[in-house]
């Protein structure tokens, strides 16, 4: 088989890879929660990442539901420009003892509302809660949060993934049992093999154009 031909080949092929590639990263795009320092028993700073996954209307609004059968004794929310911050306090249902301290009542709903323009298309942002003491024996924490865009429109991220497959609208879960880079409900494991896969077909696919392109030698009499 000529050598040209397997090259263009190649070169289609990572061509083709980067597309599905770039289409898995856009679907991953999640809100979603992470710490620096989540460790059972602690106190921890949670890092809500939320994209605007639209090219025409901004996030405003971000409501973040925080657990009720495993409530904070402290949550302290992040002070923002451009947005205004309001902790919801409820009676819980039941007396629940975290550490030293007996909680009859607890914050449930921080919500970040934008006083400007809030997150533009196709932009992020983060928003962080300082929050303790984090419970022991528990794997991880789920926080479904609603995120309304400028038109009105509002995701609920709210979903359980069932039988192993990716819920549609995943709720950031921060996992409390490896404490060290907790993650929520995009897989960061597939996302890095997704960046080694398109550059190397990127790499690919580059080799294989140059020598495509190359100007043919005249053949020798």
């Amino acid at each position: 088989m000529p050598k040209r031909f397997i090259l263009r080949a190649g070169a289609i092929v990572a061509a083709s890879a980067l597309v599905v590639i770039g289409a898995a990263s856009s679907a991953s795009a999640h809100v979603t929660v992470s710490s620096p320092d989540a460790k059972p028993g602690g106190y921890a700073k949670l890092v809500f990442r939320v994209p605007t996954e639209s090219d025409n209307t901004s996030t405003t609004k971000l409501v973040v539901s925080l657990p009720k059968d495993h409530p904070f004794a402290h949550v302290g929310a992040q002070v923002k420009d451009g947005w205004k911050v309001e902790k919801k306090e409820e009676k819980l249902p039941a007396e629940v003892k975290v550490g030293d301290v007996t909680l009859t009542k607890a914050i449930t709903t921080v919500t970040w509302t934008a006083t400007a323009a809030g997150i533009p298309p196709n932009d992020f942002d983060e928003f962080s809660l300082s929050v303790g003491k984090l419970p022991e024996g528990v794997d991880a924490l789920s926080f479904p949060a609603d995120q309304t865009y400028s038109d009105g429109d509002v995701v609920k991220w709210a979903d359980v993934a069932k039988d192993g497959a990716e819920a549609e609208h995943p709720a950031p879960t921060l996992k409390l049992a490896a404490a060290v880079t907790p993650v929520a409900a995009a897989t960061d494991s597939s996302d890095t093999v997704a960046r080694w896969l398109g550059g190397g077909g990127l790499l690919v696919g580059l080799l294989g154009l140059a020598f495509g392109l190359r100007p043919r030698r005249a053949a020798v009499q």
